[in-house]
């Protein structure tokens, strides 16, 4: 039995195309330094690329990430890179993943595994040395591929001719591995999107309707991060034409109303999907004339940072419009008192939700791109000095009607007029 499961372990030669993306990744991240410190520290050890980057590489698609295995305990990992001078944190180290960090980029590289125990969100681990069972632990076969620097393949699975055919399968038992962690539901939903040719298989759609209420274990960064992961993927641009999937996706995110809005994009929409900026994207699902927006930033636990931009849209798209919104003199109150960032959200949202590309909303956005934010010229201390005020509320009220003025005259106003309000 040893030896046969050694045979499926055996190396696959990779074709030449791809074996081309891994020896530029070698080439341009030094990523080699990491395989040598822990390969030449032993004898015993071993280390591979698994997962998404093996995946993306097959697939032809752009690598971001690079997760690393590796049969070492992760103590050990952490004498290898301390002994090798590699920079490193441990946030990761409870699910024996050490971040080792070469020339500001990441790479995690986890101890094989094998679950001991789990209750739909957390597992509790053992650590192994066999790739088999670390192989077995995993979600679907197309994440199950393991590689060497060179590009060679280990694929207990077969992942890669299911990746080739189209065809997510998970590992072992479906309803199995769903239950060992919920979030796989989503998963699913994304790789299907992503990768798939085929239709659903009839028992996994039971399977995950008979799950879902599992979902309810997450947390709500796990599911948003999960989210995130799908919106600015190009599989997301499917969902509406699959009515599993959208279904699935309306059910755990039941604020994400305006999926419609991602139907038959135009050029500049498309184009705006594209730039995968997550919030703005989120946006455009989430606002309408109710709180839905409010109760997903609230259920979601959003940045603050990131409620203003929403909360800034929903201000504005929660109205009907009028021909004002995007007018010159409207827009570039809304660049001063905001920023590029702001007034780019608010055209971009625009252009989204027009059926038809709007060369007026395209235009203005050229137009303001080119524009530097107004910076208004007149300080408390200049009004001090040369008007003989005091500091306190009389000065501040005096300084905010100078500023109205100046925002209502296009940015522009005279000593004449900054006079006249201090004399009143």
């Amino acid at each position: 039995m040893i030896n046969f499961l050694n045979k499926i372990l055996a190396k696959q030669k990779i074709n030449n195309k791809n074996k081309t993306s891994f020896l530029e990744i070698k080439k341009n991240t030094n990523i080699e330094k990491i395989f040598n410190s822990i390969s030449n520290f032993s004898e015993k050890n071993e280390i591979r690329y698994v997962g998404g980057c093996i995946r993306k590489i097959l697939n032809k698609e752009n690598v971001d990430d690079i997760d690393l295995a590796t049969n070492v305990k992760p103590d050990e990992v952490i004498k290898i890179l301390k002994k090798n001078d590699i920079s490193f944190y441990e946030s990761g180290i409870d699910h024996g993943t050490v971040t080792a960090k070469i020339n500001n980029k990441n790479f995690e590289i986890t101890s094989l595994r094998k679950d001991l125990f789990s209750d739909g969100r957390h597992a509790k681990v053992e650590f192994s040395n066999n790739w088999l069972e670390d192989a077995s632990r995993r979600d679907f076969t197309i994440n199950s591929i393991y590689a060497d620097i060179n590009g060679n393949l280990y694929d207990p699975f077969n992942g890669k001719k299911d990746l080739e055919n189209g065809e997510i399968k998970f590992i072992g038992d479906a309803e199995l591995r769903i239950k060992e962690d919920y979030l796989r539901i989503l998963r699913y939903v994304r790789f299907f999107l992503n990768y798939s040719k085929k239709e659903h298989d009839p028992n996994i759609k039971k399977v995950i309707r008979q799950n879902l209420t599992g979902v309810s274990k997450l947390s709500s960064e796990r599911l948003l991060d999960e989210l995130k992961k799908l919106l600015i993927s190009d599989g997301f641009l499917r969902l509406n034409e699959n009515d599993f999937c959208k279904e699935i996706i309306i059910l755990i995110f039941p604020q994400l109303i305006n999926l419609n809005l991602f139907k038959n994009l135009n050029g500049q929409s498309l184009k705006i999907f594209k730039s995968g900026d997550f919030i703005f994207l989120i946006s455009l699902l989430i606002i309408d004339n109710t709180d839905n927006s409010d109760y997903f930033l609230y259920k979601f636990n959003i940045s603050n940072k990131d409620k203003k931009r929403v909360n800034f849209l929903k201000e504005i798209f929660s109205k009907d419009l009028d021909k004002k919104t995007f007018s010159k003199d409207y827009l570039w109150k809304i660049f001063y008192h905001n920023n590029i960032d702001y007034l780019n959200d608010l055209l971009n949202f625009a252009i989204f939700k027009s059926k038809k590309i709007d060369k007026k909303l395209i235009d203005l956005k050229e137009f303001f791109n080119t524009k530097n934010q107004p910076i208004f010229p007149i300080k408390a201390k200049q009004l001090i000095e040369n008007y003989n005020l005091k500091e306190g509320r009389e000065l501040g009220q005096k300084l905010k009607q100078i500023e109205n003025i100046w925002i209502s005259n296009s940015f522009k106003i005279s000593a004449k007029e900054i006079e006249k309000v201090i004399n009143n």
